[in-house]
Parts: structure tokens; sequence; C-alpha cells
């Protein structure tokens, strides 16, 4: 069950589903198990009433496990790094989750798309930056992620960014994010349903 490996934090409201190395082998084991690519939503069906958001943490992939990720949200947040490549992935990525909506989930939607890894020192970044937003306008958020040194090393001392240094550039790119998040939720609630699930 679930709610058996559901842990709490130091932060007020806030648990966690930590991933194992156990895990790795997820996708291998699915392979021949009946409605595979539902697992995850069949799971997370009797949690949602419990939580204003959950949100998947998916790998770079689309394995199994990303497929059950994609049929059990209702949002996509896709962070793209401002790289060489950044256009040809969110492009290719854009039309998988094209596909996964005509065949598994139609109600999947992208929320965005976030540029992380911003160095704004870096002509390459600005560079990317600008492609992104002129190939998919509406699709990008204002907020950018930088490169920030706090934010690499919060992981290592346990910690969020916001309990490791709230003062940092890179906390308060987050706080921007969460904001331009909850605002599109709140244009929203006029017309539906608040939104339970996406994946980040």
């Amino acid at each position: 069950q679930l709610r058996d490996v559901i842990h709490p934090t130091v932060i007020d409201g806030f648990r966690i589903v930590p991933a194992t190395p156990s895990l790795a082998g997820a996708n291998v084991e699915l392979v021949n198990v009946d409605r595979r690519e539902f697992r995850l939503r069949d799971m997370l069906e009797e949690m949602v009433a419990a939580y204003d958001y959950i949100i998947i943490d998916c790998p770079p992939s689309l394995g199994l496990l990303t497929v059950n990720s994609l049929v059990a949200a209702h949002e996509v947040l896709i962070p793209v790094q401002a790289e060489y490549y950044a256009l040809e992935g969110l492009g290719q990525l854009l039309e998988t989750l094209d596909l996964v909506r005509e065949s598994i989930n139609p109600n999947l939607k992208v929320l965005g798309a976030v540029i992380t890894m911003f160095d704004n020192r870096n002509k390459l970044s600005k560079d990317v930056d600008a492609e992104l937003r002129k190939f998919f306008p509406n699709k990008i958020f204002t907020t950018v992620i930088p490169r920030n040194v706090k934010l690499a090393e919060a992981p290592s001392f346990g910690k969020v960014i916001m309990h490791y240094d709230k003062f940092s550039r890179g906390a308060a790119a987050y706080d921007a994010l969460a904001d331009e998040v909850l605002e599109l939720h709140k244009q929203e609630e006029a017309s539906r349903q608040p939104i339970r699930n996406f994946v980040v």
C-alpha cells in the first residue's frame, strides 16, 4: 500500500515517498504486469483527496516508470536545461506527450516548461532562452532557475533550498516559479476542479 511508504518531513503538511535502489529494476519488472501503465495511477487514486498537490519527480527518460507518471498526472511541468540541445529535446518531449494524450491519458495537460541551469554570464544560456521562447510561445515560464552554488549544495545537506538558504538566488527563483504555478491554477479555478497531480 502506498500509505505504508509515506514519510513525514520537517516541513508542515509536506510528505515524501522516497525512491530506493530497488526502483531501478521496476522498468523490467513491470513489462509483464497487467495494466502496467496504470499501476501508479491506481495506487494514487486512494490518496488524491488527502493532498492539494501530488508532485511526481521523473527521470529524464521515457521508460515505464515515466509512462506511469504521465498516466497518473493531470499536468506536466517540464524542466529544460539552458544547453545546446534544449530546443530539440523539448520538441521531442512535446510530441511524446501528444502520443500519451492520444493513446492513454486524454486529460494530460502541459502546464509549461521552466528553463534551468541558466547562467546570465553565458551567451549560450541567453540564446537558448530566446530560442525556446520564440518557438514555444506561451509554454515557457517567465521564471528561470539559475545556476546557483546553494542549489547544488542543499541536497548534500539533506535540505530543501528554502531551509538551506532561503535568501539565495536559487530559493528566490523557485519561490517565483511556485507563484507562477499557483497563479495559473487560480485563473482556472472558476472553470474546473482544482488540479491534484502534476509531474516535475
